[in-house]
């Protein structure tokens, strides 16, 4: 390290200050309690404050901040879904995303890269067209294109793929991005915690006592928190959480793994997916190709990888880039999706008084972080859902009104 640049990192004058400084001690009570130090847990804290005026808040994470989901994805942010629902959420994430370097005051490395869905029979070609449709109408930037287009954007595929599965078309949705997850939680932990927000790592949830359907408090590993408002924004976790208030839920975990390669020199500027091969790729900005594939078929709490995972998405990456062939993958890990049946969410109130939940995001709730925050904030400071999330209510399953987000997975599940 050269000798100035060392003098400046002890000098004193330019002493930056700690992003997460714990508090020694819970509180006896809190206006609100986030179960979860994850993107969406502290995006939610964070909005509280800000928006809403309430400091008066405790973030609990059993592990390290942003340990869970929010640094298990692959973060892609999109908003080229299938119902008129959905597109028009993610949008206003999207929309949250574009200004959040400068509102945290940290650099997210957000980049817009343009993401192609690929399709490679006519029956997909149909789903493309029916999601750019519904993206135009609610005023998203995406459209179909053929494998002209494909071809000249990105050179290097093979669009044949090894004559397995031939390339025919794509959607394409120019706002597509990337995003590094593990700064938008620690952003979104510092924003909070100059809030007034207290945020407390190694703190697991035991229990959640409620009298008469309402909540009153808080049992943690740390001591008791008496308070009336619990968000539980937990992924995988849920159904841990749920049953401490004896709320069934729909929701099931299957694991879904990821890995990255080593870094190379920068090639691949846009966000490619294939649902016929179950794979999505980008590459970061350390050069590193950032890969992914569906869920494994299976419910299972773990975050354990397999070799047979890292082997399949080999094989069809190399369909589609076979100079990759002598390129080392470095790191593979997996997280635990927590899938709903109709592949929406799960935002908003409970039957149970004062409990929230924010659940159900399965393969694409990283790039929700910003609108989620949002609403859940909203939703917790006037104890209404906003308009934006009435779709994603829990009460659907018992209505009968889905929102089926299935044909806009990135990879098919």
């Amino acid at each position: 390290m050269p000798h100035r640049l060392l003098r400046f990192a002890f000098s004193k004058e330019h002493k930056e200050p700690a992003f997460f400084e714990q508090p020694a001690c819970l509180k006896p009570s809190y206006d609100a309690v986030i179960i979860g130090g994850g993107g969406h847990g502290l995006a939610a804290a964070y909005y509280l404050a800000k928006d809403h005026g309430m400091t008066n808040i405790a973030v609990l994470e059993k592990g390290y901040l942003g340990g869970g989901n929010t640094g298990r994805n692959t973060t892609i942010v999109r908003s080229n879904y299938l119902t008129p629902e959905g597109v028009k959420f993610y949008d206003a994430s999207v929309k949250l995303f574009q200004d959040l370097s400068e509102d945290l005051d940290i650099n997210l490395f957000y980049s817009e890269r343009g993401h192609f869905t690929l399709a490679h029979t006519e029956s997909a070609m149909r789903t493309m067209r029916w999601r750019a449709e519904v993206n135009k109408h609610v005023g998203v930037e995406s459209c179909v294109v053929g494998h002209e287009e494909i071809t000249k954007a990105c050179p290097q595929l093979d669009i044949s793929c090894s004559g397995k599965a031939p390339i025919i078309g794509a959607l394409y949705h120019a706002p597509g991005s990337i995003v590094r997850h593990d700064a938008v939680a620690w952003g979104y932990a510092r924003g909070a915690k100059n809030l007034g927000v207290d945020i407390f790592q190694s703190t697991e949830v035991n229990g959640i006592d409620v009298k008469a359907n309402k909540v009153v408090g808080v049992q943690t590993s740390r001591g008791y928190i008496a308070t009336n408002q619990v968000l539980s924004a937990v992924a995988g976790f849920t159904p841990r959480i749920c049953k401490m208030v004896d709320l069934p839920t729909p929701i099931i975990i299957q694991p879904l793994q990821a890995c990255v390669t080593e870094p190379m020199k920068p090639w691949l500027d846009h966000i490619l997916v294939s649902g016929s091969l179950h794979v999505y790729v980008s590459q970061s900005s350390r050069g590193e190709l950032v890969m992914g594939a569906a869920l494994d078929p299976y419910e299972m709490h773990s975050t354990r990888s397999s070799l047979e995972f890292v082997e399949g998405l080999s094989s069809h990456i190399l369909d589609m880039f076979p100079f990759l062939s002598n390129v080392k993958i470095v790191r593979q890990w997996a997280g635990m999706a927590d899938m709903t049946p109709d592949f929406a969410p799960i935002m908003g109130k409970t039957p149970i008084e004062g409990f929230y939940l924010d659940a159900g995001w399965g393969t694409w709730g990283f790039k929700a972080t910003p609108i989620s925050g949002k609403s859940m904030a909203a939703t917790i400071a006037n104890d209404r859902a906003p308009d934006l999330i009435h779709s994603f209510r829990l009460s659907r399953f018992e209505e009968f009104e889905l929102t089926g987000e299935k044909g806009a997975a990135s990879v098919g599940h």
